[in-house]
C-alpha cells in the first residue's frame, strides 16, 4: 500500500491484531473515496452515470450551491411554457369568440329580416281581410261568387301557411340565438380566465395564431397560413390550459357554428321564397280584380247601349199610343149626331131602300163596333208593353248603377292593395303605374276610376 510502510517478513504481532488494523485502513480508504466521489457528484452532477437528484421532484440535477438559481430558472421555464400554452389557448378562444360574435350578428340580422317578412305576411292577411270586407259593400246583385272571391280565399289560405312557416323560423332562430349566446358567454368566461396570464406578454394573439399556423379552430374550411405548418389541436389536459371542459366547449362551438350557418342559409332561402310567393299572390289577385273590372266595363257598355235602345223604344211606343188614341177617336166618330156626315148616316135613303128586303142588312155598324173593340184591345196591350218597357228601363238603370258601384269598389280594393304592398314591391310597381291609361294596363296598377 502506498500510505503504509512495508513490515518485516515475519510478524511478531498476532494475525487478528494485524487483520483488524488492515481492515480499519481499508474501511477508511473506502470512506475517503466515497466522500470524494459524492462531493464531486454534488458539484458536478452530470459527471457520474448514476448521479442522484439533489432534490426530490421533477427537474434536472444541479450543484447544491446553484440549487436556488437552478430552481428559479426551472420555475421560470415552467411558467413560460404554461404561459405559451395558455396564450395559444387564449388566442384560440378569442378567435372563437370573434367568430361566435360575428355569427350572432348575422343571425340577428337575418332574424330581423325574417321578422319584417313575418310582419309583411301579417299585413297581407289584414289587407286580404279588408279587401274582402270592402268587396262585401257591393250591391246584392254583384255579390255572386266569382274568381275574384276565389282568388282572395286562396290568398288567405296561402298567407296563413306562410305565416306558420315564418313563425316556425322565428322560433328556430330564437332557440339558436339563445344557444349561441350561452356558448359565447362560456367561451368569453374561459377566455377571460386564461387571459390573466397574458399581462406580462406583449405579443399579439393574432401573431400567436400565425405562429401556430391556423387562424381558426372553429372554421376548419380555411386553409392554414402558408408560411408555417399548421399545428394540430392539442390533447386535453386536466392540469393544463386546454382542459377537457375547454375542449368540449370548442367542439360545441364548432357544432353550433356549422348548425347556425345551415340555419342562416335556410332562413335566407325561406325569406326570399316567401317574399317572391307573396308578391306573386298579390299580383295574381290584383290581375284577377283588374280582369273583373274590365269585364264590368264591357257589361256597362252593353247596358248603356241597351238603355239607350230602350229609351228609343219607349219614345216610339209613346208616339204609337198617341197615334192609336187618335185613330180610336176617328173610328168612333163624332160625339154628337149633328156632326155626322150624310154618307155616314145609317138612315140615309140609299140604306133604307136596300134594307127593305130580308137578308139585306148592312154589316157596317157591327164592323165598326168590332173594329173599335179590337182597337181598344190593341191600345191596352200597347199600354201594357209601355209599362213593361218602363220597368225594364228602371231595371237597366239599377243594373248600370250596380255595375258602376261594383267597379268603383274593385278599383278602391286594387288601389288599397297597391298602396299597402311592401316597400320593395311598391318601388317595383311604382314605375308601372303611369305607363298605361287604357285597358292594356299591367295588373300591378289599377285602371282609372269609372266616369260618374
Amino acid at each position: 500500500m502506498p500510505g503504509v510502510p512495508q513490515g518485516p517478513a515475519v510478524w511478531v504481532g498476532a494475525a487478528e491484531w494485524r487483520g483488524a488494523a488492515e481492515a480499519t485502513v481499508r474501511k477508511a480508504e473506502r470512506l475517503t473515496e466515497r466522500c470524494a466521489l459524492e462531493a464531486a457528484r454534488l458539484w458536478q452532477p452530470r459527471a457520474g452515470p448514476r448521479a442522484p437528484s439533489p432534490a426530490p421532484g421533477p427537474g434536472p440535477a444541479v450543484p447544491l450551491p446553484l440549487l436556488r438559481d437552478a430552481r428559479a430558472q426551472h420555475t421560470a421555464a415552467l411558467v413560460r411554457a404554461h404561459a405559451r400554452g395558455t396564450r395559444l389557448v387564449a388566442a384560440r378562444l378569442g378567435r372563437a369568440l370573434q367568430q361566435l360574435e360575428r355569427q350572432l350578428r348575422r343571425l340577428l340580422r337575418q332574424r330581423q329580416a325574417t321578422g319584417q317578412r313575418l310582419r309583411a305576411v301579417r299585413g297581407g292577411l289584414l289587407l286580404n281581410r279588408r279587401s274582402a270586407q270592402m268587396r262585401g259593400a257591393r250591391p246584392e246583385a254583384e255579390k255572386i261568387p266569382d274568381k275574384a272571391d276565389s282568388a282572395l280565399a286562396w290568398e288567405r289560405q296561402e298567407l296563413q301557411a306562410l305565416k306558420s312557416t315564418m313563425e316556425k323560423d322565428m322560433d328556430k332562430s330564437e332557440a339558436l340565438l339563445q344557444t349561441l349566446a350561452s356558448c359565447r358567454d362560456a367561451v368569453q368566461f374561459n377566455y377571460r380566465e386564461r387571459a390573466q396570464v397574458l399581462d406580462l406578454i406583449n405579443q399579439p394573439l393574432d401573431k400567436v395564431l400565425e405562429q401556430a399556423g391556423r387562424h381558426s379552430w372553429l372554421d376548419l374550411t380555411r386553409t392554414p397560413t402558408p408560411q408555417t405548418k399548421g399545428m394540430k389541436t392539442p390533447s386535453p389536459d386536466p392540469l393544463g390550459a386546454y382542459t377537457p371542459e375547454c375542449a368540449a366547449l370548442m367542439r360545441e362551438a364548432t357544432r353550433l357554428l356549422a348548425e347556425s350557418a345551415d340555419a342562416l342559409q335556410d332562413l335566407a332561402a325561406n325569406e326570399a321564397a316567401v317574399s317572391a310567393q307573396q308578391e306573386q299572390m298579390c299580383d295574381r289577385v290584383c290581375s284577377t280584380l283588374v280582369q273583373k273590372m274590365r269585364e264590368t266595363t264591357e257589361l256597362k257598355e252593353k247596358l248603356t247601349m241597351a238603355f239607350g235602345l230602350m229609351r228609343g223604344a219607349i219614345h216610339r211606343s209613346n208616339k204609337f199610343n198617341h197615334e192609336m188614341s187618335i185613330t180610336h177617336g176617328l173610328i168612333k166618330g163624332p160625339i154628337s149626331k149633328k156632326h155626322l156626315e150624310v154618307r155616314e148616316k145609317l138612315d140615309r135613303p140609299l140604306v133604307r131602300v136596300f134594307q127593305r128586303h130580308v137578308g139585306t142588312q148592312l154589316p157596317e155598324a157591327s164592323r165598326l163596333g168590332q173594329g173599335t173593340d179590337q182597337l181598344q184591345r190593341h191600345m191596352a196591350q200597347a199600354e201594357k208593353n209601355l209599362s213593361e218597357l218602363h220597368e225594364m228601363r228602371e231595371h237597366l238603370a239599377r243594373s248600370l248603377a250596380c255595375k258602376k258601384l261594383a267597379q268603383e269598389v274593385d278599383h278602391k280594393v286594387v288601389r288599397l292593395r297597391l298602396r299597402q304592398r311592401p316597400m320593395l314591391q311598391c318601388s317595383a310597381a311604382a314605375p308601372r303605374q303611369g305607363q298605361g291609361q287604357g285597358e292594356d294596363r299591367e295588373p300591378h296598377s289599377p285602371p282609372p276610376p269609372p266616369p260618374p
